[in-house]
């Protein structure tokens, strides 16, 4: 046996790519994607990515470089996934949400050559392209058009998407991996400092994660999805690739509220979907009018915050089935799930939504996950209470964070852990529980707020004096920032809390922007001067849940 050794036969690079040339073959005259009245079957999507990639191509994109996208969950959206990374190139995937200082400053850091904007987002587009810096080059741009949104046509000048998909050749050879370790995607956790951390990811870990969340759900062959998690969220969580594989049907939605969700549902017959806590709240508590009777069971796949025991019990109550995970950006989809037992089912239903709002275990693709002592390096006791870091290990986990090796040496340490950065206990079953996280992120509405970074930009307010922002509980957001302040002596005018949010509009991403404003003497502080966070966090959830609001 010594002798044996992997060969040209058996040792092809991952990668979750060859899925669409299967998928075209199988389920060829099925249908693949579905937005208003387009439909296209998985021939067409395989002809269309094809077309993509060699358009891309012939743009003189190559392998390695970086190509970017600005858009909501259209068609256009869905082919990039596969389209840019089967050129070589690499796919990073924008956030919609995020306002134009900070798109200009992650083009910048990826050295991005080219970028592909929704029709409604050229302007915010365009406000980025002006922050470069004179000496630097912009990226291409190509409009993505959309038919079924009422505005006028690019002009001429302009390369638009469906120009470059003509372009492309429908029998062109895409560009494999010399490596299953090649980067295939580059997402950013965060992108409102001036120092974005760009987590990278090869073939090799999409393709496990992919097929890791596959079989960890169950899905069966051709479900029916509903894109309600956005694609530019870690590429929705690997499933652009996992309902290919299936050869599943892609439900496009560009923008939805709980009546259009139910509307989808009944009229597709929508047996998936993925969200944020935020989406369960918006479906359990809709309107009356909003409502439809479910054609069939719905599976929901949530992660983030923990969804509330009482909207995971209406949310089920009305016939969906949640089931609940734990990742990062860095884990490029969920590699904890919580995972269901029969005999769960007889307990209470209050028993069995605290149990379901647990993270779980470790799925299939993992090695390894454990809760470590800081202080001892060692795993910490299973007693429920215990409090640790959260630590994975396997093969989903990125390459690192782009040209940033001193953060990526810190995440990844020489003990052969990913440090999360998320506080958590281990319960005596072996099950995981996320209590606190070491940087005081804020999940809302399924978006990473870093409370360090909020507090900055209030700090440059010329009335503050201290601030200390952390989360106060919302029951449509799950989470929103609540920002305490003490002012300086003297200050000619005291500014409102209105003032106070009006004034963050203007300076960061909307999402991020407290919605509640506490004005104190002064902030409440340790003997060596911290401020006692713990403290702000017990007076925010005291004030019970936030006002409702709206996406």
């Amino acid at each position: 046996m010594d002798q044996l050794a992997p060969s040209a036969a058996n040792n092809s690079p991952l990668t979750p790519l060859g899925i669409l040339e299967r998928t075209a073959a199988v389920y060829g005259d099925c249908p693949s994607v579905v937005y208003n009245n387009t439909v296209f079957t998985w021939s067409q999507t395989h002809r269309r990515c094809l077309r993509l990639a060699s358009a891309v191509s012939s743009l003189g994109i190559s392998r390695g470089d970086v190509v970017s996208v600005l858009s909501p969950n259209i068609p256009a959206m869905y082919e990039m996934q596969f389209g840019v990374p089967m050129s070589g190139a690499v796919l990073n995937t924008i956030n919609l949400r995020l306002d134009a200082r900070t798109i200009s400053i992650l083009l910048q850091h990826s050295g991005s050559k080219l970028v592909f904007v929704d029709v409604l987002s050229c302007s915010l587009l365009e406000d980025a392209l002006r922050l470069f810096p004179a000496s630097a080059r912009p990226p291409r741009t190509v409009i993505i058009e959309d038919a079924d949104e009422d505005v006028p046509p690019p002009p001429p000048s302009v390369l638009t998407y469906s120009q470059l998909i003509e372009m492309g050749d429908p029998e062109f050879r895409w560009v494999h991996p010399r490596s299953e370790w090649d980067p295939m995607v580059l997402n950013y956790t965060s992108g409102t400092t001036s120092a974005p951390k760009g987590v990278v990811h090869c073939h090799r870990g999409i393709f496990l994660i992919t097929v890791d969340s596959l079989i960890d759900w169950s899905v069966p062959k051709q479900p029916t999805y509903l894109w309600t998690l956005p694609m530019f969220h870690a590429n929705g969580w690997s499933f652009p690739w996992g309902v290919a594989a299936t050869g599943g049907t892609n439900i496009c939605l560009r923008r939805f509220d709980a009546a259009t969700i139910y509307a989808a549902i009944e009229a597709h017959r929508v047996t998936h979907m993925c969200g944020a806590p935020v989406v369960l709240n918006m479906i359990a508590n809709a309107p009356d009018s909003a409502r439809r009777p479910l054609p069939g069971p719905v599976q929901i796949l949530t992660a983030g915050a923990p969804p509330p025991a009482a909207v995971l019990h209406r949310t089920e109550a009305i016939g969906f089935t949640v089931n609940h995970g734990y990742g990062l950006t860095e884990t490029a989809g969920l590699v904890v799930s919580c995972a269901w037992k029969g005999q769960w089912n007889r307990l209470p239903a209050s028993e069995r939504a605290r149990l379901k709002a647990r993270q779980g275990v470790r799925t299939l693709a993992m090695a390894a996950i454990d809760v470590i002592d800081g202080a001892t390096g060692e795993s910490v006791k299973r007693d429920g209470n215990s409090l640790g870091e959260v630590v994975l290990r396997g093969g989903c986990v990125m390459l690192g964070y782009l040209k940033d090796p001193e953060t990526t040496a810190k995440a990844m340490q020489p003990d052969g852990w990913f440090y999360t950065g998320d506080v958590g206990v281990m319960h005596p079953d072996g099950y995981i529980e996320i209590k606190d996280r070491s940087k005081d992120v804020i999940i809302s509405g399924g978006e990473n707020i870093s409370s360090v970074e909020v507090e900055s930009v209030l700090y440059g307010h010329p009335a503050v004096n201290e601030a200390a922002v952390v989360a106060r509980p919302d029951e449509f957001w799950g989470e929103t920032p609540c920002a305490f302040l003490s002012l300086k002596e003297g200050v000619a005018a005291v500014p409102t809390e209105a003032e106070v949010i009006k004034w963050c509009r203007e300076r960061m991403p909307r999402y991020m922007v407290p919605k509640t404003v506490v004005f104190q003497p002064e902030l409440p502080k340790t003997s060596t001067g911290k401020i006692q966070k713990y403290v702000l966090r017990e007076m925010a959830k005291k004030m019970g849940s936030g006002r409702r609001s709206r996406l």
